[in-house]
């Protein structure tokens, strides 16, 4: 029903739209954070090596299995607003570390289940977010103290970083042999740059073929095209490849407006059609002017000027995407040209080996073995394709985490060491603060614990148990005592080997911290009805029916 507000003389006055719905003050902040804490509690489970898989469904009833935070997010049709920003957390996280997602969603639930018993006690929701802003400011101080400076070319610790990623995910069993391949793509494609190194990710090709198993899985050093070579008369396979790239179509172009030939004698037809011949013979007689023996073409090719190919022993592939004709020019070192006439022996790219290979029932075109690519292929192979989806998801995460560490070389020690360590601090850090900060800033430590209770119980370990243990022990001063969830105890992770970059967890404190703030400081959802106003007709002055 329309929203009836009264002025102080008793008028009563209709402020919001017919259909609309208002929460205020403690209800709608109870509300929202309800919803923010059943998004964590989906998410919960599926944290950790030890973590739970889960099985979404969508409207057409195509299925996804996994425990990618964002992912899951990504794909349950979530109504709440507050929820909906709680899926925002995990899409930011994913964007800009790739990792960490599934622990920022979980911190910020914490954070708001924490703000809740504050608010029951009449402390109000601006302190708690002002204390929670100070706590994440000392974390992060906290986390740098502790964090360790790696060199961002060593294998040895990339792998290790790559592998815990990886660890969590359906591929833990394959995960020591995919890191390895994680590592050697993403060093193939590191640009230096005046200060440190720097990877972009588009440059490595992610192509995936359900058939074998993970273990199958390969780096390719060049780029691997879905397509066919385009003329069964054309060579299968070039060694010491030539590589033309050439963005225009072999064809004879048409003109953009409507045109007419009138030809008034059948020889007319004849020297009409030659003319066409030569044309495109003159096109293959230029490309093969430059000692090309492969042709890749963004455009198409036309079927006479395939037959001259052919005859000349030159391989053709057409149809390419952009994309992948950009990776090209970076993987053989080619430069692409917009029309055969610039075409020169200067722009042709290199690579060992180009040949067509049948995968499954497809027919897929190989360009390996590249000098110096500055792009690569990952080939993900698997039992099924939902094995493969999965598979490609857990890549990208760990594909990012090398990244992170390469930009950023600072690791810190995982299995939620760091949360505990910053938990321990910031409550001895909160008695030197004055009035209710202190309590907010003891709520924020309690919350970053929330990473290794989750763990724990994943693990299938007591909880209360391992809390008190892993307090005592980072007491102690033991810093990177966290929960060693594969042997199901509380041990040094520092020994066990698992790393993970310190800008994961910057970010994930910095994003959990905002979107908690962020929801708690609404006292008020008013939500407009979706029905269009009732258009007028007779007896337009009575009130529509309800």
């Amino acid at each position: 029903m329309a929203s009836v507000q009264t002025t102080a003389e008793g008028i009563p006055v209709i402020v919001l739209k017919e259909g609309s719905k208002q929460s205020r003050g403690r209800e709608a902040q109870r509300n929202n954070i309800s919803a923010a804490k059943v998004i964590a509690e989906i998410i919960v489970t599926s944290l950790g090596p030890r973590g739970m898989d889960k099985m979404l469904v969508d409207s057409i009833g195509d299925i996804t299995i996994t425990n990618d935070g964002a992912t899951i997010l990504k794909e349950i049709d979530v109504q709440h607003p507050a929820a909906k920003m709680m899926v925002e957390v995990a899409k930011a996280t994913d964007s800009e570390v790739g990792d960490g997602t599934t622990s920022a969603v979980v911190i910020t639930g914490a954070l708001l289940e924490k703000a809740e018993s504050l608010i029951d006690n009449d402390v109000h929701p601006v302190i708690i977010a002002d204390g929670y802003k100070k706590a994440s400011l000392k974390a992060m101080s906290l986390l740098a103290e502790i964090a360790q400076k790696v060199d961002p070319r060593d294998r040895r610790i990339l792998e290790k970083i790559a592998k815990t990623a990886l660890q969590t995910k359906l591929v833990s069993i394959e995960a020591a042999d995919l890191s390895k391949l994680v590592i050697d793509a993403a060093l193939a494609i590191v640009t230096q740059k005046d200060v440190g190194y720097t990877v972009d990710l588009n440059n490595i090709k992610v192509e995936k073929k359900a058939g074998g198993s993970t273990a199958d899985s390969t780096l390719i050093n060049g780029i691997v095209l879905d397509k066919e070579i385009v003329h069964s008369g054309m060579p299968k396979k070039v060694q010491n490849a030539r590589i033309a790239l050439i963005s225009a179509p072999l064809e004879i172009e048409k003109t953009e407006f409507e045109a007419k030939i009138n030809i008034s004698s059948p020889e007319q037809i004849k020297s009409f059609m030659e003319e066409e011949d030569s044309i495109l013979k003159g096109m293959v007689e230029k490309i093969k002017s430059t000692k090309a023996n492969v042709i890749l073409c963004q455009k198409g090719i036309d079927d006479v000027a395939q037959h001259y190919l052919a005859k000349e022993g030159i391989a053709a592939v057409r149809r390419i995407k952009e994309s992948d004709m950009s990776k090209l020019a970076k993987a053989t070192g080619g430069r692409m040209v917009g029309s055969v006439n610039d075409l020169t022996e200067k722009d042709l790219g290199e690579a060992q080996n180009v040949e067509e290979k049948t995968i499954e029932n497809d027919n897929w075109v190989f360009i390996e073995g590249c000098k110096n690519p500055k792009a690569v292929t990952l080939l993900i192979r698997g039992g099924t394709q939902r094995v493969i989806d999965e598979a490609e998801r857990s890549i990208h995460d760990a594909l990012m985490v090398a990244k992170d560490v390469i930009e950023k070389p600072m690791i810190v020690y995982g299995g939620g060491a760091p949360e505990a360590y910053v938990s321990t601090k910031l409550r001895q850090w909160a008695q030197s603060l004055s009035g209710r900060e202190q309590l907010a800033v003891e709520k924020f430590a309690e919350a970053l614990e929330s990473i290794p209770v989750a763990l724990a119980r994943n693990s299938g370990m007591n909880t209360i148990d391992s809390i008190t243990q892993l307090r005592a022990k980072q007491s102690a001063g033991e810093r990177w005592a966290g929960i060693d969830a594969t042997n199901g105890v509380v041990g040094d992770m520092q020994k066990t080997e698992v790393i993970e970059p310190l800008k994961v967890k910057e970010q994930v404190i910095k994003s959990a911290t905002e979107t908690a703030n962020l929801i708690l400081r609404i006292d008020n959802v008013v939500a407009v009805s979706r029905s269009s106003a009732p258009t007028p007709g007779p007896g337009a002055g009575q009130m529509p029916e309800m």
